[in-house]
């Protein structure tokens, strides 16, 4: 009976789950841990034992995960247990100021995510936004401003959970004691301890920060969120970075975790910290008593004058505003080295501003393209620091994203992502490239008005484009359309009105009231659009020289056959018929009311945007001017026009324009490319 109870209990206990499952980490310190961590990108442990995501490589992403899975669930009940994690890390930007782009405390299915760097943080890539089946958790330290995951600066804290679009995100900041609460910055160069802490029984996740290795007692985060829906039974727990055009070194010091219970405590004097400055050694001159030595010393000497002599002759001489930029400087060597000594066979283009060239850039192997302004160029000093400045700092999927810059004397360069099927003019105009089909076609409108939108809405100031136009729409691999050359851009202040007598523009798609006002505004830039819009429709540019009297002008052109009922003749043959009916004629329409005389009689980007995606409808018809009288606006035109702004748009807009019963103008008036005056 004894034997058989022994055997019994046996049996029970075997049959009882052994709980091996680690549940703890403490790592002050990571020298000698390269087996226990998985690292990907250009993650790595130095020598001192501090884990560096990043350094001052741009566009580049590093990972490190604990090379075993923790569990997070009980299987019995799915409910996801408590944990507790802390970590000390220091981000030390290229750039005093200037981040680039941040570093994320992750939880993941996968140890070898497939994110991209920059605004990703080398979490997550454009068509994983949002998913659902992601199951990703992090929490990001955020050093960069991005509008298209509407963060709120450049210096936040934020909860993801299946997107880079914050849940939840507070400006860095440590509470001091109860109820002070005191700046932070989170890119400067000094040691951050970090405290995470998720309670599975109040669904309630803190984050809390510190200079020091004390922790406040108020967290600088808190949301509550049940994370059981999000994690999977077994998951990976570690960190992911990434740089942009700019660059951090992203390092982490120490790291502790805990299943159900605290965190060991970290503290900051015993872990490894950033070396300091190299210091400068200076060696005195030894002078020599012999002849010999003398000789060698005036040799010396004179090598050194000459290449001194050479330097300065040859140096690339920075400026006030150069030190004001935000994309990488590249040197001239570098971009000389990319394309071959700027060979013929990389021309990818060339035009009144100079010449574009593919290259590969030496050291990451990416493809780009560099625009060369020749010294010749309209397009000066003043463009090139104006382009710099501007798309430097803008960052949308449709706009043409620059990754640096060269001046070198008279040479003005810059650097951009290589667009690998060129311009859509070239598509719509060139042979023998393939012609785009309809579908292809709204896609690409739909993305420059969404470009376009964010530049006149988005960005911290107001982006006027002023040379929206089908050359300056570029495609890349998948024929996504991204708005480029921002040479001469403006900005202002929103809720300001732009100042300038300088006119700008290209015949065709120069707004009517720009060489009369000297003005240029978001609603010139919508004019361009509208022109864009029909040249993309027709397949035709908007001035066709070649052309009959009556077709010369497109709009004009698009308006008499609207009027007399036989639209759909203006639509571009390439397209043999094979297109939505009612998107070509919404498309035709949205673009005659973007190109119409009055800017207030004009619809904004916004509308222009909820009217492409189908949450605005356009009225059934529009009466264009009768053939008969080409001085006079067919009769109900402007009150249509004007129930349409006030109804359907969801900004009114002025009225004045049609009580004055003024005609719809031709454009045939239109200046041809204007540049005059001074901004």
């Amino acid at each position: 009976m004894a034997s058989f109870l022994r055997i019994f209990s046996a049996l029970i206990f075997l049959s009882i789950p052994v709980s091996s499952q680690l549940d703890e980490l403490f790592f002050p310190g990571f020298k000698d841990l390269s087996n226990n961590l998985t690292l990907q990108g250009i993650a790595k442990i130095e020598n001192n034992g501090i884990l560096q995501l990043t350094n001052d490589t741009s566009r580049k992403m590093g990972q490190a995960f604990y090379s075993s899975t923790l569990r997070f669930k009980n299987s019995s009940n799915s409910n996801v247990f408590s944990f507790s994690t802390s970590f000390a890390i220091v981000i030390v930007p290229e750039y005093p100021r200037l981040g680039g782009h941040g570093l994320a405390f992750t939880i993941s299915p996968s140890n070898d995510l497939n994110g991209l760097p920059s605004q990703y943080l080398g979490l997550l890539n454009s068509t994983d936004i949002g998913n659902f089946s992601n199951h990703l958790f992090a929490v990001e330290f955020d050093t960069v401003q991005d509008f298209e995951f509407q963060d709120i600066n450049d210096n936040h804290i934020g909860i993801d959970i299946n997107s880079m679009k914050s849940n939840a995100s507070v400006e860095a900041a440590v509470y001091t004691d109860n109820s002070t609460k005191q700046d932070l910055s989170l890119k400067g160069g000094k040691a951050i301890l970090v405290w995470v802490d998720y309670d599975s029984a109040e669904n309630i996740l803190n984050v809390t920060v510190s200079p020091n290795s004390s922790k406040p007692k108020i967290p600088i985060l808190s949301f509550r969120v049940d994370l059981s829906p999000i994690f999977n039974e077994f998951m990976y727990v570690g960190f992911s970075a990434s740089t942009g055009l700019l660059a951090s070194s992203h390092n982490v010091l120490g790291w502790s975790f805990k299943i159900n219970g605290p965190a060991r405590a970290l503290d900051l004097s015993s872990l490894p910290s950033l070396p300091g400055p190299k210091k400068k050694h200076h060696t005195g001159a030894i002078v020599g008593v012999s002849i010999a030595s003398v000789v060698l010393a005036i040799c010396i000497l004179s090598l050194a004058i000459i290449y001194i002599i050479k330097k300065i002759k040859n140096a690339e001489v920075i400026e006030d505003w150069e030190l004001e930029v935000g994309p990488q400087r590249y040197s001239y060597q570098e971009l000389k080295q990319a394309t071959n000594n700027f060979s013929a066979k990389q021309l990818l283009g060339h035009g009144g501003f100079g010449q574009v060239y593919k290259g590969t850039l030496h050291n990451s192997k990416t493809e780009v393209a560099v625009k060369r302004i020749s010294n010749e160029s309209k397009q000066g000093v003043r463009e090139f620091v104006s382009e710099i400045a501007t798309i430097g700092r803008l960052r949308h999927r449709n706009l043409v994203q620059l990754v640096g810059w060269c001046r070198r004397k008279g040479d003005l360069l810059l650097v951009y992502d290589f667009m690998a099927n060129g311009s859509l003019d070239s598509f719509l105009f060139d042979e023998p490239k393939a012609v785009l089909n309809w579908e292809q076609r709204f896609k690409i409108i739909k993305g420059v008005a969404s470009g376009l939108l964010y530049l006149h809405e988005g960005y911290e100031q107001v982006v006027i484009h002023r040379d929206v136009k089908a050359s300056n729409v570029l495609l890349d691999s998948e024929l996504n359309g991204k708005l480029g050359d921002f040479g001469l851009a403006k900005l202002y202040e929103h809720g300001t009105n732009p100042a300038t007598t300088r006119v700008v523009g290209t015949l065709g798609y120069l707004a009517p009231e720009t060489p009369r006002t000297g003005k240029s505004s978001a609603s010139s830039d919508v004019f361009a659009f509208g022109a864009l819009l029909l040249e993309v429709a027709c397949g035709r540019r908007p001035i066709e020289t070649r052309a009959l009297p009556e077709e010369l002008v497109l709009v004009d052109w698009v308006w008499g056959k609207y009027g007399e009922g036989r639209v759909l003749e203006v639509i571009d043959p390439k397209l043999n018929a094979e297109y939505d009916q009612s998107q070509v004629l919404m498309v035709l329409k949205l673009g005659l009311l973007c190109s119409n005389n009055s800017p207030a009689a004009r619809p904004t980007m916004r509308q222009v945007v909820r009217c492409l995606e189908g949450e605005l409808e356009l009225p059934d018809t529009l009466r264009g001017p009768r053939s008969s009288d080409g001085d006079k606006a067919a009769e109900g035109l402007d009150d249509l026009l004007n129930s349409f702004a006030s109804s359907s748009f969801d900004k009114t807009t002025s009225c004045s324009y049609f009580e004055n019963g003024v005609s719809y103008p031709s454009l045939s008036t239109s200046p041809i490319t204007l540049v005059y005056g001074r901004d």
